[in-house]
């Protein structure tokens, strides 16, 4: 695709808009749509904007709609209301830097690409049989300070980040949520949504590894706060209650856990995974 730059600042906006311009393109005027982890939150974005247009949404461990960081009990509460501990700041910095190297190694074993990605895209001692075409895709990613991961601000707030304007991460912080719960839980055509997740994920989860309400408490990262001020973001709890939320005005989902799973289902355990979205198609 086009190396455009992403407004933070319209949330899952600008993905919404490419996917509707894409479907116009295409004369495609109703679709089944699938979005894993970031991509699950565009799907509630999707459903919530172009309703109409969704004949079924699955998300497949997908982030909060909530936002990413920075929010605490089951209605997305911010911690601060600088939004503080979400956005570009909260990425190891080294992480995008051994990305824009090319570096294929294991030698950081914090940061390499490969070590992030077989540490926790999946849950070990897994690895795929195309691990290389996956490191070369995670490759891909544009970096820099208007894209991935984003700039960001300092705060008075710990852990002393604020989110910025640009790039995936900081649309994904809860500052620039804005309407869309309100926009999915009220979208005037309800399709079916299949929430497949497994059980065994670190990124997505009521105890995230990389949320710092989960660093604080394990102590990883000094300074923490508080359970009160900024416990772990309950990331699987907020999706649950969304949907909840969403059937009680009449729709309709399904929860489906894959057990001894990761991150990413669908490449580590494939049958399970389809045979959990014939339940979207039918």
């Amino acid at each position: 695709t086009e190396d455009k730059l992403i407004d933070a600042t319209r949330g899952m906006g600008d993905w919404i808009d490419d996917i509707a311009a894409l479907l116009d393109a295409l004369k495609i005027e109703k679709t089944h749509v699938v979005g894993h982890s970031m991509g699950g939150t565009i799907v509630f974005g999707l459903v919530g904007s172009l309703s109409g247009r969704v004949l079924s949404g699955t998300v497949v461990n997908p982030g909060s709609i909530y936002g990413f960081g920075g929010s605490k009990d089951l209605e997305g509460t911010p911690c601060y209301d600088d939004f503080a501990g979400s956005g570009g700041g909260v990425v190891n910095p080294e992480f995008p830097k051994l990305i824009a190297a090319g570096d294929r190694s294991s030698d950081n074993p914090q940061a390499s690409p490969r070590v992030v990605m077989n540490s926790f895209y999946w849950k070990p001692p897994f690895k795929p049989a195309r691990e290389e075409d996956l490191l070369s895709s995670l490759m891909t990613e544009k970096i820099g300070e208007q894209k991935y991961p984003g700039d960001f601000v300092p705060s008075g707030n710990w852990p002393n980040v604020a989110p910025g304007k640009f790039g995936p991460i900081n649309a994904l912080s809860p500052k620039y949520v804005g309407d869309s719960v309100k926009n999915f839980v009220g979208a005037a055509n309800k399709p079916f949504i299949l929430w497949v997740r497994g059980d065994s994920d670190m990124i997505v989860s009521d105890n995230s590894f990389f949320d710092f309400g989960t660093l604080g408490k394990l102590g990883y990262v000094p300074g923490w706060p508080g359970e009160e001020v900024y416990p772990p973001q309950p990331m699987i709890g907020q999706t649950r209650s969304l949907l909840e939320k969403y059937a009680a005005q009449g729709g309709s989902f399904e929860e489906v856990v894959i057990a001894d799973t990761g991150h990413t289902p669908y490449v580590e355990k494939p049958e399970e995974f389809m045979k959990a979205f014939g339940k979207a198609l039918k």
